[in-house]
């Protein structure tokens, strides 16, 4: 399950990159707008203010997500990217954040990109920190052998969940399309108590907390905090800085 309110607590560091990615996208005045992975529709509703001449269409496989997005007026369905295919008039797709969940996206992006009309723009981002000490962290406990006897196997990849800007971008333009692609590397600046774990809180410990009871849950909870700590040490001052590699991609189909 999905928390919004989790999610959400760092809504403005999670919002750049869905900012940064659509300044790359040129659409005028496209017909359709798709938004796939919506969440909790924060983001969605910008496309609306971008483009108020579009039909906005929203997907995510979250029920607690989509229940979220409809309280804010927007349309959201309820499903699976793998099952969708764009509507004759679908002149922007978008997906922020999402991609990665999906094992096969790279098949999917290059199918989505066969199934768009020439002039439509094909736009997502990805977390490229999956080698990260964050999530490091979490790989060397969850390997120690009280957890691992509970949590399955390769909950938390190391490597291969994502490719590179360069490995998509040749991955699109083998399709006919114009491609840009990047990598950036955002340092967060992040406050409170244990930040960086409430940031993977809401997103990459997911698969980690489902597998866990309550119990089990603060319990790992109170042992990843040193090993974070470590690597992300507060300063004097109170902040927590928190690097964050990101992969963008935007495609135009020719």
């Amino acid at each position: 399950m999905w928390n919004p309110d989790v999610y959400l607590a760092f809504a403005d560091q999670r919002g750049r990159p869905f900012v940064d990615l659509l300044s790359r996208v040129g659409a005028a005045d496209p017909r359709r707008v798709v938004d796939l992975g919506c969440g909790p529709g924060n983001l969605t509703g910008t496309l609306a203010a971008r483009w108020p001449g579009a039909r906005i269409e929203a997907w995510d496989s979250s029920a607690e997500m989509v229940a979220a997005a409809r309280g804010r007026g927007i349309a959201a369905q309820l499903g699976d990217v793998r099952g969708w295919t764009p509507e004759p008039d679908t002149d922007v797709v978008v997906s922020n954040a999402t991609l990665h969940w999906v094992p096969e996206h790279p098949q999917l992006v290059v199918r989505w990109a066969g199934q768009l009309s020439a002039g439509s723009w094909l736009a997502f981002q990805v977390p490229g920190n999956f080698e990260a000490p964050s999530h490091q962290a979490v790989r060397d406990l969850a390997h120690r052998r009280d957890w691992s006897e509970i949590l399955p196997d390769n909950l938390f990849p190391e490597s291969g969940v994502v490719q590179t800007a360069e490995g998509y971008a040749a991955l699109l333009a083998d399709t006919g399309c114009t491609v840009d692609a990047w990598e950036t590397t955002y340092v967060h600046e992040l406050t409170g108590e244990n930040p960086v774990l409430e940031w993977i809180t809401g997103t990459a410990l997911r698969p980690v907390r489902s597998s866990l009871t309550d119990g089990q849950w603060q319990r790992f909870r109170a042992q990843l905090i040193p090993l974070l700590d470590a690597s992300y040490p507060a300063r004097a001052d109170g902040r927590t800085f928190f690097p964050f590699r990101r992969v963008f991609v935007v495609a135009q189909v020719n």
